[in-house]
């Protein structure tokens, strides 16, 4: 199994994600943060299974996306010949390729 090397945006998204659900209720954050950990478990294990669609539109080959369960993000990353790159952890509703757009 790669490790998983999160970019500093990365670590933003989630840490707005958790302030954002913590004014709704700890409990909801505490979910938010399981489901983000189980998105990456499930991505280092298997980094092929993640959902190309962005890297067609965007035109970054081996970008891929990959939801968290019960909640509307989407982690988006890039597998290395050594470790796992996470971009970004992006809510669905977001304009997402000019967000990624942006970060390259």
């Amino acid at each position: 199994m790669k490790p998983l090397r999160r970019r500093a945006l990365a670590d933003l998204d989630i840490a707005e994600a958790i302030d954002h659900y913590l004014n709704e209720s700890p409990d909801l954050a505490r979910r938010f943060v399981d489901a983000a950990e189980q998105a990456f478990r499930h991505i280092q294990r298997h980094p092929g299974t993640g959902s190309t669609r962005y890297a067609h539109e965007l035109n970054l080959p081996g970008l891929r996306s990959w939801p968290l369960r019960r909640f509307p993000y989407l982690v988006f990353y890039r597998e290395g010949a050594d470790s796992i790159d996470v971009w970004r952890v992006l809510h669905g509703q977001r304009d997402i390729p000019n967000w990624l757009a942006a970060d390259h």
